[in-house]
């Protein structure tokens, strides 16, 4: 979403806490990047940045922006909390209501339960504060939207997130890594962080009982402990460049979804290759994805239901039309993104400069 922006913007300079280039893979080459003074901090706090979060909302409004007349934050926790001119337009891209303190916070407070309360209090605090600082929000779903009005109490106008559209074909040619000794065409896929809201262990036990072969890409805290779930029909393949994600993307029996999630660009992904998404019916992927047309859903976060999912998923196979499948993930194009944020960027401006 950055990387889109920054097409829109390519001269504005990208404020953020903390920056570590290697990790971006040169996405952001060329760009002007300026950080907080967390980034003078050693490497193993930086590393540890949930240790940071404290100093975090010091952090983010010592940024200096004074220079500028409109501000765009892209906000998963504390960016939102800039402190600006009284004349300084800010638009907060909101990808999720600060999650650990909202949704989760009876999840991130089991540990150190008591020094967390008195933490969690503060920085809840801080942040329905900081929200009051927002002149505009944007919402990468509706899901996000009603959340933002349920914990900010704010409006919000839907812009679904840019995905990157592949043309079906595009990566045909190319054939899976000798590596993954599987068919090119009878494994189910997952693409995702390995934490544990994504769920992946319910995939891992439903496919456990199914004996069909899963392919997980991906790195996190809980890739361990889902290694040992697996049994020898799941293959870890940890963290791949995305030409190689695209070559899983496009030899996939079908794209495994098991989690909640604000948007999901993962299921989308899975679509503009043709591909049918098995999801659980939550969150951003009732936006995106429709049932029976472009995949499935599972109504419990269960295994069992899950399994009957992909029962389905395979029953239905016939019926899928992977260029209807790939049709809707244009829907979600950076085009359509672009067009509708500098559509939105002009109004408010206009709007403003009528005042």
């Amino acid at each position: 979403m950055v990387l889109a922006l920054r097409k829109i913007f390519p001269k504005a300079p990208i404020y953020t806490l903390l920056y570590d280039e290697k990790k971006m893979g040169g996405f952001f080459k060329g760009a002007e990047i300026r950080t907080s003074f967390l980034q003078k901090f050693p490497k193993f706090l930086k590393k540890r940045y949930q240790v940071l979060a404290p100093l975090m909302p010091s952090a983010i409004e010592s940024l200096d922006l004074r220079e500028f007349d409109l501000v765009i934050s892209s906000c998963s926790d504390f960016s939102k909390g800039l402190v600006l001119r009284p004349k300084t337009v800010h638009i907060c891209y909101c990808h999720s209501p600060t999650r650990f303190l909202w949704d989760y916070t009876y999840q991130f407070q089991s540990r150190f339960p008591r020094l967390r309360k008195i933490l969690f209090h503060y920085l809840r605090l801080w942040d329905r504060a900081a929200a009051n600082r927002v002149d505009y929000f944007i919402a990468n779903s509706k899901t996000t939207a009603l959340r933002i009005k349920k914990y900010y109490g704010q409006e919000s106008r839907v812009i679904y997130p840019p995905v990157q559209s592949i043309r079906i074909g595009q990566a045909a040619e190319k054939h899976l890594p000798r590596s993954l000794k599987l068919g090119l065409s009878d494994y189910f896929l997952i693409v995702s962080q390995l934490t544990p809201y994504k769920q992946i262990d319910l995939a891992i036990e439903a496919f456990n009982k199914l004996e069909l072969p899963l392919v997980i890409i991906g790195e996190g805290k809980d890739k361990k402990r889902l290694e040992e779930m697996a049994k020898k029909n799941i293959r870890f393949l940890g963290f791949l460049p995305d030409e190689a994600v695209n070559q899983y993307y496009q030899n996939c029996l079908g794209f495994v979804f098991p989690g909640e999630d604000d948007f999901g660009i993962a299921p989308v992904e899975a679509m503009s290759f043709g591909k049918p998404v098995l999801a659980f019916r939550a969150g951003g992927a009732i936006e995106t994805v429709l049932e029976g047309m472009t995949g499935e859903f599972f109504d419990e976060p269960a295994p069992e239901a899950l399994a009957d999912g992909v029962r389905r998923l395979l029953m239905n196979f016939n019926n899928y039309s992977s260029a209807f499948i790939h049709k809707r993930a244009e829907k979600f194009s950076e085009e359509r993104f672009e067009k509708e944020i500098v559509e939105f960027i002009e109004k408010i401006c206009y709007s403003e400069n009528s005042l």
